[in-house]
């Protein structure tokens, strides 16, 4: 669960400091106040998109942490991605700075975006205020269904499957329709294929032929130069420079041993003489292993007149030409397949089955998930006020695609004695914000996921059908930790927690949003200011308390 969430210079939050505990929590608050920033806020440490726009006016950055008990599952999730478990938490924190620069952290190691994303999704389950808008979209409510379902690997089967036997169904359609072009560019193929084999370059070749070629045809130019560099060093009858240096280096020390200011010049010639001496060693070395060879010479020379033509010949440069030949050999396998067309439709088929089995699978699930979601959100539609109302989930058969072998489609009569129709065709604005809290309510129950938020989803409810819902939300707290945003005092009063969001006025003269945690009598108030607007009497304090005890 969310244990504590702080915000600093976010839009028009200056800074916040919040404590959550277990249960139900309310945030209430005149409109414009900042009531679902809270929310924006949170999304923002999960992950969500951020931008500059995000920082407040004269702030350098905005910042964002929301620290959780990790659950089991997102206690494994940090293990297996390394990121520390302090006392059973999990510290969300993003920062934004006013350049639009992001940084993620996880339990104070750097993290990305996407990896905030992944761990939100276990820690907490936002169902957004306009989550009704997005009940109106086929792939909306088949995502619902499955998820309901637990058939998301099932789903995401299905999807490979599909693509799977599409690629290969497509491929052998083009091999059906273009077979005589087929077994000309198998035959071509062959051909350089089998002459890229007899030349057999390997990768680097070109580069060792072109050194050797380098030296051997400039052998003779090498050996003269070094046993130039030989004589003129050691092996010159008219004093060499190693001998001059040595017979020099003698003298000083000598002398050296008469004035001790010559040490120093001594000592520098010395480790000179040693180094020419190491380069005469070198030479010697070098001259015993270049040679003059013709012969090799003229086979080089061959092999790169050889490996160049060819590379003319594919337009690709020399050290290419080992690349070629594997790219060349990779698409003649393809053509030998492809004039094997009775094995691609085998493949092809057998493919199919594959799909066909994990898409009948998926079907078996959607159909008890369908049965069984319809009947809970029907149940729940009665408690809304919607006596005699009906929710049924369709599954209509369809061509195969990635998404199985049936759309998915919410149903609903308003009351009874009518036949069920499409959700997005009968639902009128309260009828339809009414079902999507049910659905909400009853999916939230099949998730794991222990911080469920709910953003002003009671838009469009009001009277007794609201006091239901916050008896609704009242009993999901029990379970789970339970936060919502909400205009509705009915709802507001069925809350442990109770938190008022409200506008005021920094010394600098801007504008923020403060959040305090309502005591007894405070409740009393804000219940009452919700009841009756700006002038609070006796009678609505009254009818606050009366809420509040119920």
């Amino acid at each position: 669960m969310l244990r504590t969430l702080s915000i600093r210079d976010f839009v028009i939050v200056d800074t916040i400091e919040l404590e959550f505990s277990a249960g139900f929590t309310v945030f209430t608050g005149e409109t414009g106040a900042g009531k679902s920033i809270l929310i924006d806020a949170l999304t923002l440490a999960l992950g969500g998109r951020g931008d500059a726009s995000v920082v407040r006016e004269g702030a350098a950055k905005a910042d964002i942490t929301a620290d959780f008990a990790a659950s089991a599952q997102a206690g494994e999730w940090l293990a297996a991605n390394e990121f520390a478990v302090e006392e059973g938490g999990a510290l969300l924190r993003r920062v934004i700075d006013n350049a639009g620069r992001s940084k993620a952290y996880i339990n104070g190691v750097a993290a990305t975006a996407a990896q905030l994303r992944e761990l939100g999704d276990l820690l907490v389950d936002i169902h957004g205020q306009h989550a009704h808008q997005s009940l109106m979209k086929t792939e909306a409510q088949r995502d619902l269904l499955d998820g309901q379902a637990g058939a998301g690997g099932e789903a995401r089967s299905v999807a490979a499957a599909y693509k799977a036997w599409r690629a290969l169904s497509r491929q052998l359609e083009e091999f059906e329709a273009n077979a005589a072009n087929v077994l000309y560019e198998r035959e071509r193929l062959e051909w350089q294929v089998n002459e890229l084999e007899k030349l057999a370059v390997k990768p680097g070749e070109w580069l060792e032929v072109s050194n050797e070629q380098s030296r051997l045809s400039h052998a003779a130019s090498l050996m003269e130069g070094a046993q130039d560099a030989l004589a003129v060093i050691s092996e010159a009858e008219d004093h060499p420079i190693l001998s001059q240096l040595s017979s020099l280096n003698q003298k000083l020390g000598k002398l050296a041993d008469i004035d001790s200011g010559l040490q120093p010049i001594v000592d520098l010639i010395e480790p000179a003489r040693i180094q020419l001496q190491e380069a005469v060693y070198a030479l010697n070395d070098y001259l015993d292993r270049v040679d003059l060879d013709p012969a090799r010479l003229r086979t080089v020379e061959a092999r790169m007149d050889a490996i160049h033509s060819a590379a003319r010949k594919f337009r690709v440069l020399e050290d290419e030409l080992p690349e070629e030949h594997s790219k060349l050999a990779t698409r003649l396998s393809q053509l030998a397949d492809a004039t094997d067309l009775e094995g691609l439709r085998k493949q092809e088929e057998k493919l199919k089955a594959t799909y066909t089995a994990e898409a009948q699978k998926l079907s078996a699930t959607r159909t008890r998930a369908a049965q069984l979601l319809g009947d809970a959100v029907t149940k729940a539609m009665q408690e809304l006020n919607m006596t005699g109302g009906r929710f049924e989930v369709a599954l209509n058969a369809c061509e195969p695609a990635a998404y199985g072998l049936e759309q998915v489609e919410f149903l609903v009569a308003g009351h009874a004695g009518v036949a069920a129709r499409s959700l997005a065709k009968v639902a009128s604005g309260g009828e339809l914000a009414r079902i999507s809290l049910a659905i909400s309510v009853i999916t939230s129950n099949a998730t794991t996921v222990p911080t469920l938020i709910f953003d002003e989803v009671d838009s469009g409810i009001g009277g007794g059908v609201a006091e239901v819902v916050g008896r609704l939300l009242r009993r999901l707290g029990q379970e789970r930790q339970v936060l919502c945003v909400t205009h509705l005092p009915q709802v507001a009063s069925q809350a442990g927690q109770h938190f008022q969001v409200a506008k005021g006025t920094l010394d600098n003269g801007k504008t923020a949003s403060r959040i305090d945690v309502l005591d007894s009598k405070s409740r009393v108030e804000e219940i009452a200011r919700m009841l009756g607007g700006l002038e609070i009497t006796a009678t609505t304090r009254k009818h606050a308390r009366e809420l509040l005890a119920s």
